[in-house]
């Protein structure tokens, strides 16, 4: 198991439980669940930006996500999903996911998605705050 964790580049990662009613009529998760998976990788990299904050004036915004189904899962299985800011624009950033069967060792998605700065309170895109950059700088190692 070392060897394949050691195999995962990107800097955010959690480990998640497959769970029986992921699962659909023909017994592997339904697609539909690994935009949830993306969506748990997401929010975990952004409390290591330290962006979660209480009161949500500028936030980020998902404008687009996409998923490329690899390999099935099933229950019972653990799945890696990991998480990276693979490019940063003026008011957005591109990520990218990864979906890891434990059971497996192997990947079985891969995502991405595009997140906006977003300010809540006009209803507008505004550009990145520095400290949003700073945080993916300090994770991606740039």
């Amino acid at each position: 198991m070392a060897d394949f964790l050691a195999e995962l580049s990107h800097p955010v990662r959690i480990q998640i439980p497959v769970r029986w009613g992921d699962m659909d009529a023909f017994q592997h998760v339904n697609n539909t669940v690994y935009f949830r998976y993306f969506e748990s990788a997401r929010i975990a990299y952004f409390e290591e930006m330290g962006i979660i904050e209480e009161e949500l004036k500028i936030g980020p915004i998902l404008a687009k996500t996409n998923c490329t189904f690899v390999a099935p899962l099933r229950f019972p299985d653990e799945v890696i999903c990991t998480a990276s800011v693979v490019e940063v624009m003026r008011d957005r950033f591109r990520m990218e996911y990864h979906a890891y069967s434990v059971e497996r060792q192997q990947i079985a998605a891969k995502g991405g998605g595009l997140v906006v700065s977003y300010d809540y309170r006009t209803n507008t895109k505004v550009d990145l705050p520095a400290h949003w950059v700073s945080g993916i700088e300090r994770l991606e190692k740039r």
